[in-house]
């Protein structure tokens, strides 16, 4: 048992990124749309590049949705709505009828005449002037239980009500009594028929999901199309439909899982591309759990966003950042590792756009375009230009694709080049997101670099206040790192910002580092070399304390942990020597570890080298190229680069920068005349 949990303890990052790949891959696959993939790719209006093409069971054709939009738009417009017809109203009018006439009129056989008027308009029905009637000339009139089809112009509005008893009264030869009769109705009548919004509403969804979606049926063994052919007409409307049929006819019974299963493949065989890439190329990175984990919440984030876009409405697949993948693994990482997983991000988004071909094509172009031209994010206009030219690719590409299709500028979607430019506001959200993710990942990208290399920072003014001639250092160290960082294309603001870091444990006992002395008391004098030696390697300890307690990130403490790698403060163990001839070499070696990366090895050289050349007597080309040599040769000699991955080339080129720079430091003016 015990052994069993070393052996998980030993392997923890092993089970963690197999863990972290089957939870991806099955989230991917998850994420893929629920329907096959048709074998044949084709375009309307090109030749079908395949063999004869027959059916292979039997489907039905499918209109195209223009045809199905234009069916419905006639049964809306040829639609009769429902109205409701209140039987009662007839009788309680009556009823109030009857009540007020003898207050209007005293003549009895007026009564009947009024009472035979109301019975004729509410015969049809009686509607309010603010209530609808459709453009059609029928509506269907709901009486209890019964339906039937009256014309709408049958129906009295309120507003037509003197008019319609005006001409009544005519005919009956009785105009003499019109004031006095609408003066009389117009108290007592009240509409009693009105739109039944509920039942017009039902009647006509049930009209407009009895429209067929299919035109006819193809049989199986019929032939589709030939070799050569060009797809147009009625033949693309039926491969359009062969394709829908068969797209959904995959995925039924065991069908289901073979497609799962070679979904499952794929998508595995990309990130095991991925893992090969950062094993062979980038196995720094692959160690770090934190930075794999990041590059797989950024593909997986892709294609949930992508999978949303095209659930929505498949156009707007083309408003979906990608190009934010790259920026931000550039600004963290390096372009060819953003570039790489791109592409891959790209390849598994093949399968769930439409036009696949296309889109791949559109985004690896785009891809590139971000790698070659984003740079220095830390410059604000930098991501603007370079947004403007994605965005400008984007276009070009679409429309070159548009010409190829269609011959001509007739059917372009303009509204695309609409959904580019929100694509491209969207990729400027990168900066933001930049800062996001290093909060969550505690990752580094230039633009904090940037913030951390002001010299006005509290840090740094702090290092400036207590350890002056340590702060003059630093700046040294980091003037001549950088230039070195640059000739073997390493980080070099990271170098820079690394070293101008390295030495902030030196504020704790400033006096004690020989830059910072400037009374001429040495305070070493008065303790044991021992001590003195102790003091020395602790700035490396507390370097780290203070860099924790003010939240500098992981990479720039790794500067400051291997600035002096497992070297020794060899002053004071030769002056120990003197007193006791016993004393252990290990008491005076710094706690390491030795550098693990280019840029750490490049700050070791850098402030070993300005360190010693304060203790050149005749600083001039000879004494520096030696003095140079015979640093770095020991630090070599001392196996600290053992694990940095920098070369004897790149080591020559470092030597070189720093002979250069040197010597122009120190180079000697004219004397001036008194």
């Amino acid at each position: 048992m015990k052994d069993a949990l070393h052996n998980i303890y030993r392997n923890q990052s092993l089970i963690y990124k197999t863990f972290l790949f089957i939870c991806a891959t099955a989230l991917v696959v998850y994420l893929f749309p629920k329907a096959g993939k048709f074998k044949y790719e084709f375009q309307k209006g090109k030749p079908w590049q395949y063999e004869n093409l027959y059916a292979p069971f039997d489907f039905p054709i499918l209109k195209t949705e223009k045809e199905i939009e234009e069916e419905k738009a006639a049964v809306k417009a040829g639609f009769v709505p429902y109205y409701s017809y209140n039987a009662n109203m007839i009788s309680t009018v009556i009823s109030n009828y009857k009540t007020e006439y003898p207050k209007v009129f005293q003549n009895k056989n007026l009564e009947r005449a009024g009472q035979e008027f109301l019975t004729r308009i509410y015969t049809d029905g009686v509607i309010a002037d603010d209530e609808p009637l459709p453009d059609s000339r029928f509506i269907n009139l709901v009486k209890g239980n019964e339906v039937s089809t009256l014309a709408k112009d049958k129906l009295i509005r309120m507003k037509d009500l003197e008019k319609a008893l005006f001409h009544y009264l005519e005919q009956r030869k009785l105009s003499a009594f019109q004031k006095d009769f609408y003066l009389l109705f117009e108290s007592i009548v009240q509409p009693n028929v009105s739109q039944n919004k509920e039942l017009s509403d039902k009647a006509l969804k049930e009209e407009l999901d009895n429209i067929y979606t299919t035109k006819g049926t193809v049989e199986r063994g019929k032939r589709i199309i030939l070799n050569g052919e060009v797809v147009e007409g009625e033949k693309y409307e039926i491969l359009h439909s062969l394709k829908r049929e068969y797209e959904s006819h995959l995925w039924k019974g065991t069908n289901y899982y073979w497609i799962l299963f070679g979904y499952i493949i794929l998508v595995t065989l990309t990130f095991i591309m991925l893992f090969l890439f950062l094993r062979k190329y980038r196995p720094q990175i692959l160690q770090d759990n934190t930075k794999v984990t990041f590059i797989f919440v950024n593909i997986i984030v892709m294609v949930f966003v992508t999978t949303i876009a095209v659930k929505y409405d498949g156009a707007y697949v083309y408003m979906v950042p990608l190009c934010i993948l790259p920026i931000i693994l550039k600004a963290f990482f390096d372009p060819r590792l953003g570039l790489f997983v791109h592409v891959l991000t790209v390849l598994l988004l093949g399968f769930i756009v439409p036009n696949s071909f296309e889109y791949i094509f559109l985004q690896i172009i785009a891809g590139m375009v971000t790698i070659l031209t984003v740079s220095e994010l830390y410059r604000r206009a930098n991501l603007f230009v370079s947004v403007g030219q994605i965005t400008l690719v984007y276009m070009i590409t679409y429309f070159a694709f548009t010409v190829i299709h269609e011959g001509n500028l007739d059917n372009i979607l303009w509204l695309n080049f609409g959904l580019f430019v929100l694509n491209g506001l969207a990729t400027l959200f990168a900066q933001p997101l930049i800062y996001i993710y290093e909060k969550l990942f505690g990752l580094v990208s230039d633009v904090s670099l940037l913030e951390l290399s002001d010299t006005n920072s509290r840090l740094l003014k702090e290092l400036s206040d207590k350890a002056p001639g340590t702060f003059h250092h630093s700046l040294q160290v980091a003037n001549l790192a950088e230039a070195a960082a640059n000739e073997v294309g390493a980080n070099a603001m990271l170098v820079r910002v690394g070293a101008m870091y390295h030495d902030i444990g030196k504020m704790n006992n400033a006096i004690y580092f020989t830059e910072n002395q400037t009374t001429g008391v040495n305070p070493h004098d008065e303790i044991s070399p021992e001590e003195s030696a102790r003091i020395i390697i602790n700035h490396v300890l507390d370097g780290i304390e203070i860099a924790r307690k003010n939240n500098l990130p992981d990479r720039i403490i790794d500067f400051i942990r291997t600035h002096h790698g497992t070297s020794t403060v060899y002053y004071f163990y030769k002056k120990q020597l003197e007193n006791d001839p016993d004393a252990n070499i290990e008491d005076y070696r710094y706690p390491g570890p030795i550098p693990f990366s280019k840029e750490t090895a490049i700050v070791m050289m850098s402030d070993a080298v300005e360190a010693a050349s304060k203790s050149l007597k005749n600083p001039n080309y000879g004494a520096i190229n030696d003095f140079v040599e015979k640093i770095i040769s020991k630090q070599i000699e001392g196996g600290q680069f053992l694990n940095a991955n920098i070369t004897f080339k790149e080591i020559e080129s470092v030597k070189k920068v720093l002979k250069q720079k040197l010597t122009n430091i120190y180079h000697l003016r004219v004397e001036y005349p008194e």
